[in-house]
C-alpha cells in the first residue's frame, strides 16, 4: 500500500485502461469520487459563469437598446439638421437673388435719378436764363417807367402852370380834367 500511496495520482481520464486495471478498486473509486467532485465543482463554476455571462448579456442588451435609441435620436436630429440646412441654403439663395434684384433696382433708380437731375438742372438753367432776361427786361422797363415819370412830371408841371394861369383867368373847367396819371381832380 505504501507503494500505491507513493504513486502520483493522476486524474482518471488521463490514465490508460491498463493503469486502471492495475490500480485497486479503492483507488479507482477514490479517483472516481475526486473526478465527480471536480465535475460538480466545474459545473457549479460553469453555472456561475453562465449566470455572470447572462447578466453581462442583459447589461449589454440594455446598453445596445439605449445606444439604438440614442442613435435613432441622433439620426432624427441629423435629418432635422439636414432639412434645416436645406431650408437655410434655399433661404440664402433667395436672399442672394433678392439682393441682386435690389442692386439692379438700385442701379436703375440711380440712372433714372441722374437723368431726372440732369433734366431738372437743364430746366433750372433755362429758368435762370429766363429769369436773368426778365430781370434785365424789368430793369429796362423800370428805367423806362422812371424816364416816363420824369417826363410826365416835367409836362405836368408845365400843364399845372398852365392850369393855374387858366384858373386865374376864370376857366374852372380845368379842375375836372383828367391829367393822365391815373388820378383825377374830382376828389
Amino acid at each position: 500500500m505504501s507503494g500505491r500511496n507513493s504513486v502520483i495520482v493522476r486524474p482518471t481520464n488521463e490514465m490508460t485502461d491498463d493503469e486502471l486495471r492495475r490500480a485497486g478498486p479503492e483507488d479507482v473509486i477514490r479517483r472516481l469520487r475526486a473526478t465527480e467532485e471536480e465535475k460538480v465543482k466545474l459545473m457549479s463554476e460553469h453555472g456561475n459563469l453562465m449566470r455572470e455571462v447572462n447578466k453581462r448579456m442583459q447589461v449589454h442588451l440594455l446598453e445596445i437598446r439605449g445606444l439604438k435609441e440614442v442613435n435613432q435620436r441622433l439620426q432624427d436630429d441629423n435629418q432635422e439638421l439636414r432639412d434645416l440646412c436645406c431650408f437655410l441654403d434655399d433661404d440664402r439663395q433667395k436672399g442672394r437673388k433678392l439682393a441682386r434684384e435690389w442692386q439692379r433696382f438700385g442701379r436703375y433708380t440711380a440712372t433714372v435719378m441722374r437723368q431726372e437731375v440732369a433734366a431738372y438742372q437743364t430746366k433750372l438753367k433755362e429758368l435762370e436764363t429766363k429769369q436773368d432776361e426778365l430781370i434785365h427786361d424789368n430793369m429796362e422797363l423800370k428805367e423806362l417807367c422812371l424816364y416816363l415819370d420824369r417826363e410826365r412830371e416835367g409836362s405836368r408841371s408845365s400843364i399845372c402852370s398852365q392850369c393855374s394861369v387858366r384858373e386865374l383867368n376864370g376857366n374852372g373847367s380845368t379842375a375836372n380834367r383828367d391829367q393822365g396819371d391815373g388820378s383825377s381832380n374830382n376828389s
